[in-house]
């Protein structure tokens, strides 16, 4: 699921940066166009490190801006079939829930949530067993296998199952 990855990017820079913090102004500019963007290969890339090769800029004629060859190290967060993740429910429907573990999103349709536990719409919308005793409401916290995944080429989506053992409601909120 996660990853430390080196990957490169080139960057360009404009001249105004020029100067005794061009590194700085190197990174900043990394992680703010790098982070929390979803690559297909790689997956989510959560978090810059480090720039471990800038390499020498190339002057672009009539901007007069450098371009950057970058290479840096990363940690990347992609999900793989039949991997088991703990996330946190968003919204509860009749079809299933969905449900997020950082910038994935994944959806647990109603066939693959055990036989025990039924739709209710008394309160709020949620899936609970016949005692009452598990709940599955907004904010729960619900570990479960992933089943499949799509990949676009800026999103990952997942769907998951709850019908196993040792898979289902951790917590509920209060």
């Amino acid at each position: 699921m996660f990853y430390m990855m080196t990957l490169t990017k080139e960057l360009e820079v404009h001249p105004r940066f020029f100067g005794p913090k061009l590194s700085l102004e190197i990174q900043r500019r990394l992680k703010e166009e790098v982070e929390g963007t979803c690559n297909g290969k790689y997956g989510f890339i959560l978090a810059v490190f480090a720039v471990l090769e800038t390499g020498r800029g190339l002057i672009r004629e009539g901007s007069g801006a450098a371009v950057f060859n970058l290479k840096y190290s990363c940690i990347c967060m992609k999900p793989f079939k039949g991997e088991v993740m703990d996330v946190v429910v968003t919204s509860v429907n009749k079809m299933g829930f969905f449900a997020e573990a950082g910038p994935l999103q994944v959806f647990v349709s109603n066939h693959l949530i055990p036989d025990g536990f039924e739709f209710n719409t008394a309160h709020e919308p949620c899936y609970q067993t016949a005692d009452g005793e598990q709940k599955i409401v907004p904010a729960s916290e619900v570990r479960l296998r992933i089943v499949g995944t799509r990949v676009d080429a800026s999103d990952i989506f997942a769907v998951g199952s709850i019908k196993e053992d040792y898979l289902g409601c951790i917590s509920a909120p209060l």
